[in-house]
């Protein structure tokens, strides 16, 4: 009775066990070829594709080991922080002045970004994709760029802020040239190399327009110590500041919802891990930002009674970058196998979003 039925298994698993090992040869068949015809060719062919070998799998295991390994990562960077008891230009006697938490938590945010960790997209195999595929369409190698762009993000948006607002008076002064060279610097594209086609031709790479970016900071805040620059604490320079923060988040929360909410793959959603990223180190970077801007605006955040609402968006900002997935899972909301990790990031994004709206609204009664 039961041979027919053990016999109809064994046809199928034999079947399984063909279509694998098809499967099997068609991939290993490139490799088997330029293995067999590499073993036929003579001593310089096989040196100099040797050398062409090992340089390719040198820069593979850099690029490895550059995207997978998170130097300097630390959620609670903020609060290790040196804290500057002073308003930024205050005199301090002795002919120096405070300089600004703002702007060397910029510049560290950069350094982390650019020299304690290599800028991965950037990197000519991050460039080339896997088989012609952009990394970003694929679950790998692709998270540390995505948290990358997002800390510059907010890098970015504070620069722009150092030059419109807070380091020249009531925006009415001229503008300051370092602070304006670092703007212009972080505003460079996020992806050269050493070499494009467009235009064709060697080029300065990503990395160094932003280290450029870390000296002229550094710079500004020297002269400001030295009370030979200006910074302007004002309340309407902080509402401005987080009324512009609140539309950069604004605007990446819409990204995660429709991520979220019409590409609902679960752990098949490729893209679904760089949009988490992106957020995530968005955040990073707005949180060390913030907990410096307390500390450069901290009469104003007396003035109005803001400690306690700072206080509460801290802990959130802290709780959401305690989210750390090994794998990114894009789920249905209502499902119950498949997380929904990019709804989770979003409603924290949201709820960050909220406190500064809040916030925004204290200051300007």
């Amino acid at each position: 009775m039961l041979d027919p039925v053990i016999a109809f298994f064994e046809r199928i698993f034999h079947a399984i066990g063909r279509g694998v090992g098809v499967v099997v040869s068609v991939l290993l068949w490139p490799f088997v070829t330029v293995a067999g015809w590499f073993g036929e060719r003579g001593f310089m062919i096989k040196a100099i594709v040797g050398g062409v070998l090992v340089i390719f799998l040198g820069l593979y295991g850099y690029f490895f080991w550059q995207s997978q390994v998170w130097t300097g990562f630390d959620p609670e960077y903020p609060s290790k922080r040196e804290v500057i008891a002073a308003t930024p230009g205050t005199e301090l006697g002795g002919g120096k002045c405070a300089p600004s938490a703002m702007v060397a938590a910029t510049a560290d945010l950069i350094d982390f970004n650019v020299n304690e960790n290599a800028w991965i997209s950037s990197m000519i195999l991050y460039k080339s994709g896997f088989f012609g595929i952009d990394w970003d369409h694929t679950p790998f190698f692709d998270n540390k760029a995505a948290f990358q762009r997002g800390v510059n993000q907010a890098i970015r948006r504070t620069t722009v802020e150092f030059v419109d607002t807070l380091g020249r008076v009531r925006g009415t002064s001229q503008v300051d040239g370092n602070l304006q060279d670092a703007r212009g610097a972080l505003q460079f594209d996020e992806y050269t190399w050493y070499f494009g086609v467009n235009p064709f031709g060697p080029k300065t790479p990503t990395p160094s327009f932003y280290r450029s970016a870390i000296a002229d900071l550094e710079t500004f805040n020297t002269r400001l110590a030295n009370c030979e620059a200006i910074y302007d604490a004002r309340a309407d320079n902080l509402i401005q500041f987080i009324d512009r923060i609140a539309a950069d988040v604004g605007s990446t929360s819409a990204i995660l919802r429709d991520r979220s909410e019409n590409y609902n793959g679960g752990w098949f959603d490729t893209r679904a891990d760089d949009r988490f990223w992106f957020s995530y180190g968005q955040l990073y970077g707005y949180y060390g930002i913030l907990k410096a801007t307390r500390d450069d605006f901290r009469d104003v955040v007396v003035q109005r009674n803001l400690a306690q609402l700072w206080d509460e968006m801290d802990e959130q900002l802290s709780a959401a970058l305690k989210i750390q997935p090994f794998i990114i899972s894009n789920g249905n909301e209502s499902g119950w196998i498949m997380p929904t990790h990019l709804a989770t990031m979003g409603f924290y994004v949201l709820r960050f979003r909220s406190n500064l709206v809040e916030m925004r609204a204290i200051l300007d009664r």
